[in-house]
């Protein structure tokens, strides 16, 4: 079964690329969105079924060289069954909402559609990220690390005749690389130190590598605390975190399903998923953690206030992914994985739907995809309005307060997560940079909402008229997201966040009983130490998830003041009521508060300047070092000396020769006594030998 998950993606990308001609283009769309169907179905069985025990099935002996020994294997346990139903059943989606999506497509070539093109991009994508997700050691994790950044690449470029989708594709290949150096460096140095690339030497390692030193760039380094930031700097660039997260918002070049698939549930997620699988690395590195709750919180804050203006559509819910991704990364800092996994879980759910739901709106409106030029869309567009109502409810994390889990997918993960970075960080810096994000959150998402379903229609009246609601093949898939938009947060709310020993179960740790001196450091900050039953045996690698048995911010997590628990739904309402003081009831001051605080609006309009300022520091001084050696050194020095040899001696020598062949027998004769003069005399000056 597990093989047949993992490769029924590849095989339907093999035969939709090769074969389409003989095909057709109709069969090998149903082909490839059949076969994804079919491992989203096994995905849920494995998922239903497993019973908390980690496995691993060997499919074939990969790399043998020296002491580096890796199999190609599939590592079964609850953190892959998590992936496997998020990655596998919104692919599945995207599979067939695009079918409705690019009916229409116009990209053609000699009377070809490009259509199974594109779908094999994205069977080939989901492929590897199955092949990351599944990896039972770090070269395996790579290999699918770097199929994902290809495939990105093909996606997000898909309109190859678009300049800027082009210029989009490159620049999220290489500011991907840069990531993607750190994570190798990691894999080198944990190689080096431990002398095997598999997870289960690399955990049972764990707690050597915190005791050891380690020497790098002419510094010594505590050794768990280096790789773990090297691994996490791979996990920057995959997930958009703040310094190499420029290439996300200008992903939005590709179709709009690409822009789900990629940014929703998979490739961004892929950085979140690295720390929770190294968790028994990371829980020996506190100064790595303590970078990741920093990077994370400030990562929320910065992608949130650059969303309050964007118009673009598509962008304003990429900057809402990257800031969403800031929030899995404190919570996984702080060492609640489990927390970390919760919200990567729902927010697959709702972001999924909003993207979609984004390119609904964007295919009723004939391709417009400026908010400035919609309005008044509720009736023109009904499903998708619903649809984009509950994933904007989900988001913004409407719900019943001081519940905990009766409300939308988003308010029980988001709530947990803001809870943990209270008790993580002692309510400090992080935990107030996620509730302003939620404050963030609420205004531009339910912005989103009323600039396009509400007020009087804007932009061309033409293209209002003639907005239409999306076929049954693009409904389909939003009614099935908004089923997990609503129900997966309380369906799961126990097994994510519920009491310590209910989370070590479902990820499948041991438990042991907590020492005194636990139940003390408990008490001091929790009066309810006492149901603190269990924590998870402090070897590392015994468990999808590791939490060390120092580790109680789960517990204490719940345990937070009621005031920390209130300040999320509060966050949520004060965005609520701004958007509708902005939008509705006043719908003129956000010109002219704009015009008022044209700086500030600039500012975050142009995303606090990262391009610009990366375009001075980077991207000028290559453009000038390439111009230099290209003009200079190719062009003066190898092009010069190869024509000034071109152009000088070789036409004197030419010349010359062209002398020696006059043509007249005396010439001749005296060319052969000269020769006969020079052999002469270097047979009398040498006796005729060497």
């Amino acid at each position: 079964m597990e093989q047949i998950i993992l490769f029924a993606p590849l095989v339907g990308a093999l035969i939709a690329g090769f074969g389409h001609r003989a095909l057709g283009d109709k069969t090998a769309q149903w082909l490839t969105t059949g076969l994804l169907f079919l491992a989203a179905a096994l995905s849920w069985v494995v998922f239903l079924q497993f019973d908390g025990v980690t496995r691993q099935i060997e499919l074939l002996t990969w790399i043998q060289s020296g002491t580096l020994d890796t199999s190609w294997a599939i590592r079964l346990d609850r953190l892959t069954a998590i992936m496997l139903i998020v990655i596998n059943s919104v692919s599945a989606l995207v599979h067939l909402y695009s079918m409705g999506y690019m009916a229409h497509d116009e990209n053609w070539k000699d009377g070809e559609s490009y259509r199974p093109r594109f779908f094999a991009y994205l069977s080939f994508f989901t492929f590897s990220m199955l092949m990351l997700v599944t990896a039972d050691n770090l070269i395996q994790m790579f290999f699918g690390w770097e199929g994902v950044g290809v495939a990105s690449y093909l996606l997000i470029g898909f309109y190859y005749r678009k300049p800027s989708a082009n210029a989009a594709a490159i620049k999220a290949f290489v500011v991907n690389r840069v990531g993607d150096f750190g994570f190798a460096l990691g894999i080198f140095g944990l190689f080096y130190l431990v002398g095997s690339v598999n997870l289960d030497d690399v955990f049972a390692a764990a707690p050597t590598l915190a005791d050891t030193q380690l020497s790098f760039l002419w510094t010594e380094w505590n050794a768990a605390n280096l790789l773990a930031f090297l691994l996490f700097v791979g996990a920057m660039g995959k997930s958009a975190q703040l310094f190499l997260h420029t290439w996300l918002p200008d992903a939005m070049e590709g179709p709009t399903p690409v822009s789900a698939l990629i940014h929703a549930a998979t490739m961004v997620t892929a950085g979140v998923f690295l720390v929770c699988r190294m968790s028994p690395l990371f829980e020996f590195a506190p100064e790595a953690k303590a970078f990741i709750v920093f990077l994370g919180a400030s990562t929320a804050f910065f992608a949130a206030t650059v969303g309050l203006v964007q118009n673009d559509i598509k962008r304003v819910i990429a900057y809402s992914t990257c800031s969403q991704l800031g929030y899995m990364f404190v919570a996984a800092g702080v060492g609640v994985y489990s927390v970390a996994m919760f919200h990567l879980f729902t927010h697959a759910f709702f972001k999924a739907m909003l993207f979609l739901g984004a390119g609904s709106v964007i295919h009723g409106m004939h391709h417009e995809q400026d908010m400035r030029n919609y309005g008044g869309l509720r009736k023109k567009l009904p499903y998708t309005f619903w649809a984009m109502l509950v994933g904007t409810l989900a988001i913004t994390g409407v719900g019943i307060p001081l519940t905990g889990w009766i409300g939308f997918a988003g308010f029980a993960s988001k709530d947990a997560v803001i809870e943990s970075a209270y008790a993580g960080t002692a309510g400090g810096y992080a935990y107030w940079m996620l509730v302003i994000a939620a404050l963030f959150t609420s205004f531009y998402s339910w912005r989103l909402m009323f600039m396009t379903f509400w007020g009087k229609p804007r932009g061309d009246k033409h293209t209002h008229e003639h907005a239409h609601e999306s076929p049954a093949v693009m409904l389909i898939p939003l009614g099935v997201l908004g089923l997990g938009a609503i129900f997966a947060g309380a369906i799961w709310y126990g097994s994510f966040f519920g009491k310590t020993n209910e989370v070590v179960k479902f990820f499948g740790g041991k438990y042991g009983a907590p020492t005194a001196e636990l139940v003390e450091a408990v008490k001091e900050r929790s009066p309810k130490a006492s149901e603190l039953h269990y924590v998870m045996e402090s070897k590392p690698g015994e468990a999808a998830i590791y939490i060390a048995p120092q580790n109680t911010l789960l517990h204490e997590a719940h345990y937070v003041p009621t005031w920390v628990k209130l300040s999320p739904f509060v966050a949520m309402v004060i965005g609520l009521l701004t958007a509708l003081w902005f939008y509705i009831w006043s719908p003129g001051l956000p010109a002219k508060l704009a015009t008022s605080q044209r700086p500030l609006y600039l500012f975050l309009l142009n995303k606090w300047y990262f391009d610009e300022i990366y375009d001075f520091l980077f991207v000028n001084p290559a453009k000038a070092l390439g111009r230099f050696l290209w003009k200079k050194g190719d062009g003066r020095v190898i092009d010069g000396t190869i024509n000034g040899v071109a152009m000088g001696i070789i036409p004197f020598f030419t010349r010359l020769s062209g002398r020696a062949q006059s043509g007249y027998i005396f010439t001749y004769a005296f060319a052969m006594v000269i020769g006969v003069i020079v052999l002469v005399m270097w047979m009398a000056f040498t006796g005729g030998t060497r």
